[in-house]
C-alpha cells in the first residue's frame, strides 16, 4: 500500500492500493468514531459500489443513510446542498457522526461542502471513484458548488479525515472519463514534474497507474501543506483552469467536461505565454500533443473573445485583474497577475 500524510490541521492519510475498496469499512471506522453515517453518492456510482460500501459500514456498527443524487455537474448546485443538509438533519446526525463521499469530483466537492456547513462542521471521508477525483479533487479540502455566475463560487475549505484510493475502480470508467482525468494528470506534469510529463508521453498511463496517482497526489500534498487556503503557491494548481472554467461556463457545465476544458485552457494560456515571451517556444504544442495522445481536446469552438468575456467571475480575479498561472517551460510554473485592461490584449481580442 502507498501512503501519504497531508500535514494540515490534525493531518490525514491518503491510502492508494488496488483492491483497497474491499476494506473501506474498517478504514472508515478508524477515523469516524460516531454512530451514524450519511453515504453520499450518485446515480452512476452507487449501483456499482454503493451496496458494498454500505454493507461494510453497517458491519462496523454504523447506522447508514444513503443520499443519492443525479450524476453530473448539473447537480452541483446550492439547492442540492440544502437538500443534503436537511436530509442529515432529518436523520438526526450529530457532530460526532460523519459523511462518506463515494464518487467523483462532483460528489466529493458537494459532500465535503455539506460536511463543512452541517452543524458548522462534521468529519468526512473521501472515496474517489474517477481518475480526476483520485489525482486531484479528493485531496486538499476544497469543497463547493457552482453558481449560475461561475464554477465553484460557493464553497469552503474543509479537509477530509481520510482519502481511500483504489485504482481498480477506474476499470469501470468509460474511456471518456478516463481521458477527462488525464487532463488533471497532465496539468501536474506541466506545473511541477517534467519527468512525469515525459513519462506520460513515452508510456501508457495505465501501465503505471499507481505510480502516476501517487506522484500527482504527492505534488498536491506538498502544495497544500505550504499554502492550504490558496494565498500563494496553491494557485499553481489552477494552471489551465481560468480559461477552462470559462469554457465550462459557456457550455453551461455540459458537453465539455472539466478535464477537457482544463486541457484546452492549458494550451490557450501557454500560447499567450509564448506570445508574451515568458514561456518557452513550442510548449503549447508539446501540451497539445500529449492531450491528443490521451484523446483530449486542444481547442474550443467558442471564440477567444467569448472565453475571455466568461472569465469575469473567476475566483482568481482581483479588483485589478486576474492572476494567471503560466509556464516558463514544462515542469516550471509561475503566477502572473494581469490587469483587467491588459487581459483582452494578451489573448489578442
Amino acid at each position: 500500500m502507498k501512503k501519504l500524510t497531508v500535514n494540515v490541521n490534525d493531518g490525514y492519510d491518503i491510502l492508494i492500493e488496488k483492491g483497497l475498496l474491499a476494506g473501506a469499512g474498517e478504514l472508515v471506522k478508524n477515523v469516524l468514531p460516531g454512530n451514524k453515517i450519511t453515504l453520499i453518492s450518485d446515480t452512476n456510482v452507487y449501483p456499482i459500489y454503493g451496496d458494498c460500501i454500505k454493507a461494510q459500514l453497517e458491519e462496523q456498527g454504523y447506522e447508514v443513510f444513503t443520499y443519492i443524487f443525479p450524476a453530473g455537474e448539473s447537480s452541483k448546485t446550492t439547492s442540492t446542498i440544502v437538500n443534503m443538509v436537511e436530509f442529515m438533519a432529518d436523520k438526526g446526525l450529530t457532530r460526532t457522526d460523519g459523511i462518506v463521499a463515494l464518487g467523483g469530483g462532483v460528489c466529493g466537492d458537494m459532500a465535503g461542502f455539506a460536511a463543512a456547513i452541517y452543524l458548522r462542521g462534521i468529519k468526512f471521508v473521501q472515496i474517489p471513484t474517477t481518475l480526476l477525483s483520485q489525482v486531484d479533487s479528493s485531496v486538499g479540502g476544497k469543497t463547493g458548488v457552482d453558481l449560475p455566475q461561475g464554477k465553484n463560487l460557493c464553497g469552503a475549505f474543509h479537509q477530509p479525515k481520510l482519502v481511500i484510493i483504489d485504482p481498480d475502480v477506474l476499470d469501470t470508467l468509460t474511456p471518456h472519463f478516463f481521458s477527462d482525468g488525464m487532463g488533471e494528470v497532465i496539468k501536474y506534469g506541466c506545473i511541477k514534474s517534467k519527468s512525469l510529463f515525459d513519462r506520460l508521453m513515452a508510456e501508457d498511463a495505465k501501465d503505471f497507474i499507481e505510480d502516476m496517482i501517487f506522484e500527482c497526489v504527492d505534488i498536491k500534498r506538498q502544495v497544500v501543506e505550504n499554502d492550504e487556503k490558496e494565498h500563494g503557491e496553491r494557485a499553481l494548481l489552477n494552471f489551465g483552469h481560468t480559461c477552462g472554467h470559462a469554457i465550462e461556463k459557456l457550455w453551461n457545465f455540459e458537453t465539455v467536461s472539466h478535464g477537457e476544458a482544463v486541457g484546452i485552457g492549458m494550451v490557450m494560456i501557454s500560447l499567450v505565454g509564448e506570445n508574451m515571451g515568458v514561456t518557452e517556444q513550442g510548449t503549447a504544442d508539446k501540451i497539445a500533443q500529449l492531450l491528443e495522445k490521451y484523446n483530449l481536446k486542444t481547442a474550443d469552438t467558442h471564440s477567444t473573445a467569448d472565453i475571455v468575456g466568461a472569465m469575469s467571475a473567476d475566483k482568481k480575479r482581483t479588483g485589478k485583474g486576474i492572476k494567471f498561472v503560466m509556464l516558463r517551460c514544462i515542469g516550471d510554473s509561475f503566477i502572473r497577475p494581469v490587469d483587467n485592461l491588459e487581459i483582452p490584449k494578451i489573448f489578442g481580442v
